[in-house]
């Protein structure tokens, strides 16, 4: 582990490795299978899951390849958690379920279907086995009732008769190095089975019809994927737009489309609310599909033109590089992300607005993009979204806030009304509360964001959450800050999606990406109006991210604060409420807002 992944193994990591190794290698060697090929600690593509072991030999009644999943476990007992057969308690895990174990072994078999090009289309390759090799008695019968098949098998240690001659049944030592290497050194793309799924949950789901210069992006990248697979050709394909332009709608389409025709594609973001929800969304009844939605930063080790079509939604997000603290050693390098999400796919498309960049590192920008395309030799198309259909369709408020930003020169001017969009200021955010609680009684969902400016604590042992946004006799909790429910508190993820998150006030990274009919906008003491012009007080900004002068700089923190707050109030669908700390400020927008 210390040489191929450049670190060194937990000390659970080594214990689970000397009880259950142990014990297979003996499995093996009893059901004279020792020359099989065993490949430990099998990364999944495109993902940080691994796998415990993947038997590699040939398949003794077909004469083919023939792998095995296994999912080792040291577990001598297990109950249902609260009659759920999915989700298991064992006790080493303390009260947190778990997934079953044959559940666990056959997603993963189903992901390497999904996912390696040399298992596409085959029958009866793989096959996965859950083994429990230290259950010896009826404290795990209660996991037996749980759906098996090829895919995922249930054996324990008083099984160990029938998990030898399972073993026997699909792998045999003849030309196992050569199968074993064919797996390890398989491209990796979504199958054509995968994308089919897809395309019928996007069918199902399309509520969108694209027009003019929608409808022109579209067509314009099936058109690059026809003449790259026609010959050998790459092209890169830019969609500019603001809020709400149909970015991400093109984006869906045209995933749902590649799907339908059989071409590889694949949607990434760097965001994680974004990425969970569109997850959740598309993969709603084919929980397989999911996998087709990733972040930017896992192409790192992505097959060069592996893919068709790299879909980068949120592409303003891009960041210089995509290494972090947890990643290998053998993959730090100064690679920018931009080259390898251009170097991912025949036709990779980015889809972005330069006015949402909206923390330090993010430089997704045309500029940017077309200067790494010149300097490989491609083609770039760039398509600009000019209508917009988010704040009721009114280009005339997209262009109210940015003038009131200082992000287009002319203004602040005063706001004169539109019939789609309707413009409040409110006295406090208890007005705005109420307001908006309104809108929820008569089934319009709403939500409340705020500048980065309080305190985010950990929820409390007792599941409850601080309210850290004070303003006044007012306060509420910050949405969640991790992947796990907490109370009625949806995960962060799903604060803008979920019905349940309402009680909690939103921050710019849960909110980019989404939108809801009514908004709650809370301007925090970082941007003030003084006399005649906006101040961004860096002191009073509690995003991590700000914090370093040397890694931002006044002038880029100015600029960064006024797109969170572009961002902030261009979620709204119907109108928004607006509200500043700031005694000051919050007379300008009344004078602006009548």
């Amino acid at each position: 582990m210390r040489h191929r992944m450049s670190r060194s193994p937990s000390a659970s990591e080594v214990r689970s490795w000397d009880a259950s190794l142990g014990a297979l290698a003996a499995d093996l060697a009893q059901a004279d299978l020792q020359g099989v090929e065993v490949l430990l600690e099998y990364q999944l593509p495109l993902s940080s899951k691994r796998i415990d072991v993947v038997l590699a030999g040939q398949h003794p009644r077909t004469g083919g390849p023939s792998y095995v999943v296994v999912e080792l476990k040291q577990w001598t007992a297990a109950t249902l958690f609260e009659g759920d057969p999915e989700l298991i308690l064992q006790p080493s895990y303390g009260p947190r379920p778990v997934l079953h174990p044959v559940a666990q072994v056959r997603a993963y078999g189903e992901y390497l279907l999904d996912f390696v090009t040399v298992l596409h289309g085959t029958t009866d390759v793989l096959s996965g086995a859950a083994y429990l090799h230290n259950a010896t008695d009826e404290r795990v019968d209660v996991l037996r009732s749980y759906p098996q098949d090829e895919l995922g098998r249930l054996f324990t240690g008083r099984d160990r008769g029938d998990f030898l001659t399972y073993l026997q049944s699909r792998l045999s030592p003849v030309n196992a190095a050569v199968h074993a290497d064919r797996l390890l050194r398989s491209p990796h793309a979504p199958s054509k089975q995968l994308l089919r799924v897809a395309a019928e949950e996007m069918r199902t789901r399309e509520q969108f019809v694209l027009l003019d210069e929608q409808r022109v992006a579209f067509d314009l990248v099936l058109h690059e994927v026809e003449k790259a697979r026609r010959g050998d050709h790459k092209s890169v394909v830019i969609v500019a737009g603001g809020p709400g332009s149909g970015k991400s709608v093109i984006a869906l389409s045209l995933l749902g489309e590649l799907g339908r025709r059989g071409i590889s594609a694949a949607h990434a973001t760097g965001s994680r609310s974004f990425t969970q929800t569109l997850r959740k969304v598309a993969g709603h009844r084919a929980p397989r599909t999911a996998a087709l939605f990733r972040y930017f930063n896992q192409f790192m080790e992505a097959d060069r033109n592996g893919l068709d079509v790299l879909i980068a939604d949120e592409a303003h997000r891009i960041r210089e590089t995509s290494a972090n603290r947890w990643t290998k050693a053998e993959l730090r390098s100064d690679r920018r992300q931009i080259d390898e999400l251009i170097d991912a796919a025949r036709v990779p498309v980015f889809l972005l607005d330069q006015n949402q960049v909206v923390r330090p590192g993010e430089m997704g920008t045309i500029e940017d993009i077309e200067k790494h395309a010149r300097e490989k030799g491609l083609d770039v198309h760039h398509i600009d979204l000019s209508t917009q259909y988010r704040s009721g369709g009114s280009a005339q408020y997209i262009d109210w806030v940015e003038k009131l930003l200082g992000l287009q020169a002319g203004g602040p001017v005063a706001w004169t009304g539109d019939e789609r969009f309707d413009v409040r200021t409110a006295p406090s955010p208890s007005a705005i509360e109420q307001a908006l609680a309104e809108k929820l009684a008569a089934k319009e969902n709403a939500r409340i964001a705020a500048g980065y400016c309080w305190p985010w604590s950990d929820p409390q042992k007792d599941g409850s959450l601080v309210p850290d946004v004070r303003i006044g006799d007012w306060s509420r909790p910050w949405n969640l800050k991790g992947d796990r429910s907490v109370g009625d508190a949806p995960p962060a993820a799903l604060w803008a999606s979920d019905e349940r998150g309402f009680g909690q006030v939103g921050c710019v990274y849960t909110a980019q990406g989404f939108e809801y009919e009514w908004n709650g906008v809370l301007m925090g003491p970082d941007l003030v109006w003084r006399t005649d012009r906006w101040i961004a007080v860096r002191s009073a900004n509690r995003d991590p991210d700000f914090r370093s002068v040397t890694k931002v700089s006044d002038a880029d923190f100015d600029l960064l604060v006024r797109n969170v707050y572009k961002v902030l109030l261009t979620r709204g669908l119907r109108g928004v409420y607006l509200h500043s700390t700031d005694a000051e400020t919050q007379q300008k927008l009344e004078s602006l807002v009548t």
